[in-house]
């Protein structure tokens, strides 16, 4: 007897598939699956939420000075003229940042390897690559969705039947976090 559902998929389109909408759940909060899929889904997303939630105060704040571009009243860069060439004068500032502990980076790593890159569309410009930013998923989870969870042991998703699918009949579930 394996220890997980086969999905019909061979290795590789399994573990895609498995990723994509751990990936897609995390980030969303909810997706609409198949309740094989939904259940396979829930046991890892459960695994890294609570791996989330273990290591969420373990980092170490430190100040250091970091050298940005000044800038004048419109926004742009201010430049001086040194031995006949323009240079961008940078001031230095002191910026407070999260260092993380080894176990903390550990996990930080394992997420990153197993979560897919999420880009965030602005509504107004849907379609348009100008405004996309790159979402840092694993930031998310030790942010928000650690603190979120920290007194609960477990059960951080919930299934939700829907009804069967139009098309073969499947049983269609909403997977969510709670």
């Amino acid at each position: 007897m394996s220890g997980y559902r086969k999905l019909s998929r061979t290795a590789s389109q399994r573990k895609a598939l498995l990723r994509n909408q751990v990936t897609a759940l995390l980030f969303n909060g909810k997706i609409v699956t198949t309740e094989a899929k939904a259940k396979e889904v829930s046991k890892i997303a459960e695994g890294f939420i609570a791996l989330a939630v273990k290591e969420r105060d373990n980092f170490e704040e430190v100040t250091v000075k970091a050298k940005i571009a000044k800038k004048d009243a419109s926004g742009k860069r201010v430049k001086e003229v040194v031995d006949g060439k323009k240079q961008t004068v940078y001031e230095e500032v002191d910026k407070k940042i999260k260092k993380d502990l080894p176990s903390r980076l550990a996990a930080r790593r394992k997420m990153n390897a197993f979560f897919y890159p999420v880009k965030e569309v602005p509504k107004a410009g849907k379609g348009r690559k100008k405004g996309t930013k790159q979402i840092d998923l694993a930031a998310k989870m030790f942010d928000e969705v650690g603190p979120k969870y920290a007194n609960r042991n477990g059960g951080y998703t919930r299934i939700v039947k829907i009804g069967q699918r139009q098309g073969d009949g499947a049983m269609t579930v909403l997977l969510e976090l709670v």
